[in-house]
């Protein structure tokens, strides 16, 4: 047979006070609450139970005249005197040929890819 209020035995365990030296009452003093709270949030549980990340921020570094193709987000090159598009996409991309690709991703500021001037700030994209 179990020994009485065996953690192991449920049949054993008991919810009735253990007359301790409380007088009888139930003993919370090791009772610890926690919350988590969103700031910002609607508060009082009336929000739709989704986690708002309207305040979430993003942030790219670029790097100027760097070694190409590295992240999403791609790099940028400053237009240095004597360059062209075939010139930087060698240098960058490994391939003259993927000069078409700065230019598509320069249509903004460049309407003739033999036009480029000394300090433009070209984009080079990293998917090519």
């Amino acid at each position: 047979m179990s020994s009485p209020n065996n953690p192991n035995d449920p049949d054993s365990l008991s919810l009735s006070p253990s007359g301790s030296a409380s007088g009888g009452k139930p003993d919370f003093s090791n009772v610890q609450g926690h919350s988590d709270t969103v700031p910002g949030g609607s508060g009082g549980g009336g929000g739709s139970g989704k986690p708002d990340f309207s305040n979430v921020q993003s942030h790219t570094d670029t790097v100027a005249g760097g070694s190409g193709g590295g992240g999403a987000g791609g790099q940028t090159y400053t237009v240095q005197k004597g360059d062209t598009l075939s010139h930087i996409a060698q240098h960058h991309y490994g391939k003259a040929s993927k000069w078409h690709a700065i230019f598509e991703a320069n249509r903004d500021q460049l309407d003739n890819p033999d036009l480029i001037q000394p300090g433009q700030v070209l984009k080079l994209p990293a998917d090519v």
